[in-house]
């Protein structure tokens, strides 16, 4: 189980360009790990486009930004270029990541229960620990309470 303090779960995943990219590659950054169900879907689009225009507040306080999905690398690929995403997306399609982080969970729409990824945000600081996690994110504002957290 995640929790606040607790120093973040490991991992590699191959970028939309096939690229492997580790959690230990940012060490010394804060990272801003949020987990998203689908490429192209309102919310997720949303959502993206969101961290998109802050990311230049995220550079000044030395924060990187990643999402992951379960969505292959070439959905990565397409999402990014047709949203012009200057951050990097993580392909998860084993669903290793997700499960490793909890956000792999049943989910119940219309009455039809289903596995999926739960809309999350970790925040890991600059030593690899868990400053905060935002479980079940609704898009609207988050990214403004995230960056919040990361300047207190």
């Amino acid at each position: 189980m995640l929790a606040e303090g607790k120093k973040a779960p490991a991992f590699t995943l191959p970028d939309s360009d096939g690229n492997k990219v580790s959690l230990k590659d940012f060490a010394g950054k804060n990272v801003v790990l949020y987990f998203y169900p689908k490429d192209n879907t309102p919310g997720c689009t949303k959502e993206a486009c969101d961290f998109k225009e802050a990311l230049p507040d995220f550079k000044k306080i030395d924060a990187v930004v990643l999402g992951v999905s379960p969505d292959s690398q070439a959905s990565h690929r397409k999402f990014s270029d047709n949203y012009e995403l200057p951050f990097t997306l993580l392909s998860d399609e084993d669903k290793k990541v997700v499960e490793k982080y909890g956000v792999w969970q049943e989910k119940n729409m219309y009455g039809r229960k289903y596995m999926g990824v739960v809309r999350t945000t970790v925040i890991i600081d600059e030593t690899g620990k868990i400053k905060k996690i935002f479980p079940k994110v609704k898009v609207k504002g988050h990214v403004d309470e995230v960056l919040k957290t990361l300047s207190e």
